[in-house]
C-alpha cells in the first residue's frame, strides 16, 4: 500500500508518471492526423484534404481513430519509459552532472539517441500493428472484405501477424524504426531544450517556464525531429504496411527506396510532411506540456504531504 507514495516520491516515480500523462495527451490531440499521414505516405496521389474527405465519406469519422487502441494502451508505458530512459542517459552522457546544474547539450543529445534506440523495441510492434488497422479501410477497397483481420481490433491483428508470419513477423520494420528513432530522438530532446532556454533564460534550472514556452518548445522539437527523420518515416510505412497475405513487395530498406523513387520520383520521399508537421507541432505541444505540468503538480503534491507531515510532527 506504502509502494505508490514511495514511488511518486522518488526522482523516477515522477518522471516515469508525467512522461506517460504526457504521452497519452499527444495521442488523443493528433491520432486523426497520424491517420491522414500514414495513408499519404502508402498512396501514390491525393492531397490530405482529399483523403479526409474520401475517408469521412465512404468510412464514417471514426474511421479516423481507427487503430487507436495499440498505441493509446501502451502509450502511457512507452513514454513513461522514454522519458525515464532519457532522463537518465541525458545525465550519464552529460559532463556536468552534478545533479544540480541541468544535462549539458551534448548529454541531451545522446541521451536522445539511446532513448530513441531503446524505445524503438517496444514501438516497432505497436506501430506495425496501428499501420495495418488505419490502412484497413484503404485495403478493402481493392481486396476482398472477407480478408483475414478486416475490421478486427489490434490483438486480432498482433495475433494474425504472429500466427502468418510468426514472431519475426511482429517485428517487421524494426531496423528501420531503430535508424528512424535513434538520431530523431537526439534531434527531438535537443531542440527542446534548446528551444525553451532560449524562450524562456534559466527556466532549464528553475523549471518556472509558461505553457506558452512548453507548447512553442514541444512543438518546434516535434517538427524539428519529424522533418529530419521523414524519409525513413515513409519507407518504413511502406514496409510495414504490406500486408500478412500476400508476398512482401519490398526486400528491405534499400530496395523499398530505390523502387519508391524509381516508380513514384523522390517527391514521395516528402508525401505527407505537411500533415506530419502539422500533427507534430500539435501532439509534441501536448506532450511537453502535459509532461512539465505533470512534474509540477507531483512535486507540489509531494512538497505539500511533506509540509502536513513535519507540522503533524
Amino acid at each position: 500500500m506504502e509502494f505508490w507514495p514511495e514511488f511518486l516520491a522518488s526522482s523516477w516515480g515522477k518522471e516515469f508518471v508525467a512522461g506517460g500523462l504526457g504521452g497519452t495527451a499527444g495521442i488523443v490531440a493528433g491520432y486523426p492526423l497520424d491517420t491522414l499521414r500514414i495513408r499519404q505516405q502508402n498512396s501514390r496521389t491525393g492531397s490530405a484534404f482529399s483523403i479526409l474527405r474520401r475517408v469521412v465519406t465512404r468510412e464514417g469519422p471514426c474511421a479516423l481513430y481507427r487503430g487507436m487502441g495499440a498505441p493509446l494502451a501502451s502509450v502511457f508505458f512507452q513514454n513513461a519509459m522514454a522519458f525515464q530512459t532519457y532522463a537518465i542517459l541525458s545525465r550519464a552522457f552529460s559532463t556536468n552532472s552534478t545533479g544540480v546544474e541541468p544535462p549539458s547539450y551534448n548529454g541531451i543529445a545522446l541521451g536522445g539517441i539511446g532513448t530513441g534506440a531503446i524505445q524503438s523495441l517496444l514501438l516497432s510492434p505497436v506501430e506495425l500493428v496501428k499501420i495495418r488497422l488505419q490502412l484497413q479501410g484503404k485495403t478493402n477497397q481493392n481486396e476482398n472484405k472477407n480478408q483475414s483481420g478486416s475490421e478486427k481490433g489490434p490483438l486480432h491483428v498482433a495475433r494474425n501477424i504472429i500466427r502468418t508470419e510468426g514472431w519475426r513477423g511482429i517485428y517487421r520494420g524494426l531496423t528501420i524504426t531503430v535508424l528512424r528513432d535513434a538520431p530523431a530522438h537526439g534531434v527531438y530532446f535537443w531542440t527542446y531544450e534548446y528551444m525553451r532556454e532560449q524562450l524562456h533564460p534559466g527556466c532549464r534550472k528553475s523549471g518556472e517556464e509558461t505553457f506558452r514556452t512548453m507548447l512553442l518548445a514541444g512543438g518546434l522539437a516535434g517538427v524539428a525531429s519529424w522533418i529530419f527523420c521523414y524519409p525513413l518515416d515513409v519507407m518504413k510505412t511502406r514496409i510495414q504496411a504490406q500486408p500478412e497475405s500476400s508476398p512482401a513487395k519490398y526486400k528491405g530498406i534499400a530496395d523499398c527506396f530505390t523502387r519508391s523513387v524509381k516508380e513514384e520520383g523522390y517527391s514521395v520521399l516528402w508525401r505527407g510532411l505537411g500533415t506530419a508537421v502539422a500533427r507534430a507541432f500539435l501532439v509534441n505541444g501536448a506532450i511537453f506540456t502535459g509532461y512539465e505540468t505533470a512534474l509540477r503538480c507531483i512535486f507540489h503534491n509531494n512538497n505539500h504531504a511533506a509540509m502536513q507531515t513535519e507540522n503533524s510532527i
